[in-house]
């Protein structure tokens, strides 16, 4: 739920402190939900999304840059075919919308494609759900939502989003539509990317849902969201737009649920050390011990989501954590958090012998000692 007014105020100002004097807000899109909702544990990457610190700078000023992150060539292309995709009012992208998600509706033609300009995100998102609202007064009629903006409550702070596109169908449901300058080769991406398009999309498709549900607490019946957004790339080599459907009901449900275990980011700022700030300003030994007062969970996947990971990664080596193993061995391991005390374990030293964990260690060390004493004669 929404923070009432007078302490969503309160927790604007503190994250504001937070990012240092004078030091603009970097705004939390619909990626850095997804990767945040794939780690809820790490309360380190919440506040500092949440108080929009830039981690890319902060990396650099802690002496770990991250090369996280996508070029300026790959940002210029993408924008290149997203403008080529939507032009002439969107007829192609439409066009790719009837033929992989709705054959059964009229054809688009003259759709509809509102103004979504205001002042601000908060007016945008008032704009873009007027114009929902608009567009369920057009019965049988296309509207293409060209960037509208979200609103999505993370962790207690609302957090902007803004879809490349979102299409209501004659029938009034809404689709998600994602553009990636990532080929479609003979009918197929890379499927690492087309998953992280997924996890994406299905955070926009949450922040629709919230918006349908107010507008059916109206009176009228809720729209639909569906389920299947549309992914829109380049056709093989070239800069023809191709399109493929994309079941999200599972990065939906996963998404939904890592983002209701998230704490609260003003439980975690409350926490904080007085006067903390992670302005990269700072020298390095104060900026550390800020950076270093909040709880972080890595693992070796926040290398390719998160610009702390890096310096993340230094202290998990330094502590001897296991999870930067990664995330499936620290499962089997139950309550043996470090390095050091797997191996006591294994040695026989340390651990409970009936822990599963603790006797499958000691059986791998015992074959390991048959093995070696068999290979030495």
């Amino acid at each position: 739920m929404p923070l009432p007014r007078t302490r969503e105020t309160a927790l604007r100002q503190r994250l504001a402190e937070l990012r240092g004097p004078d030091v603009p807000a970097k705004a939390l899109d619909a990626r850095a939900l997804a990767a945040l909702a794939a780690n809820p544990g790490c309360a380190r990457r919440a506040i500092l999304d949440g108080a929009g610190v830039n981690k890319a700078a902060l990396a650099s000023a802690l002496g770990a840059p991250s090369a996280f992150g996508q070029s300026q060539f790959a940002l210029t292309r993408g924008n290149a075919f997203e403008a080529k995709v939507k032009a002439d009012g969107g007829a192609e992208l439409l066009r790719l919308v009837h033929d992989k998600l709705d054959r059964s509706a009229e054809p688009p033609a003259d759709a509809r494609v509102p103004d979504l300009t205001a002042a601000g995100p908060r007016g945008r998102t008032a704009r873009t759900e007027l114009e929902l609202r608009e567009a369920a007064t057009h019965p049988g009629a296309w509207t293409l939502l060209d960037h509208p903006m979200l609103a999505l409550d993370v962790a207690g702070s609302p957090a902007f989003l803004e879809p490349d596109a979102v299409v209501v169908h004659p029938d009034g449901s809404w689709t998600v539509v994602e553009i990636k300058s990532f080929p479609l080769l003979d009918g197929s991406a890379d499927p690492a990317k087309v998953g992280a398009a997924a996890r994406q999309a299905a955070v926009y498709v949450l922040a629709l849902e919230e918006v349908a549900a107010r507008l059916g607490a109206e009176g009228t019946p809720a729209p639909r969201v569906r389920h299947r957004v549309l992914l829109v790339c380049p056709r093989d080599f070239s800069n023809l737009p191709a399109a493929s459907a994309v079941d999200i009901r599972k990065q939906r449900a996963v998404t939904a649920r890592q983002l209701a275990r998230l704490t609260r980011i003003e439980d975690i700022a409350d926490a904080l050390p007085e006067g903390t700030c992670f302005s990269p300003e700072l020298p390095s030994d104060e900026l550390t011990a800020a950076v270093e007062s909040v709880p972080a969970t890595y693992a070796p996947e926040c290398l390719s989501a998160c610009e702390l990971a890096f310096h993340c990664r230094a202290r998990s080596r330094q502590e001897g954590a296991v999870t930067s193993l990664g995330r499936p061995l620290r499962a089997e391991l139950g309550g043996l958090t470090t390095v050091e005390d797997v191996l006591a374990a294994a040695r026989g030293e340390a651990g409970d012998p009936d822990d599963p964990a603790v006797a499958a260690l000691r059986r791998a060390a015992a074959l390991r000692a048959e093995a070696l004493e068999a290979a030495c004669r």
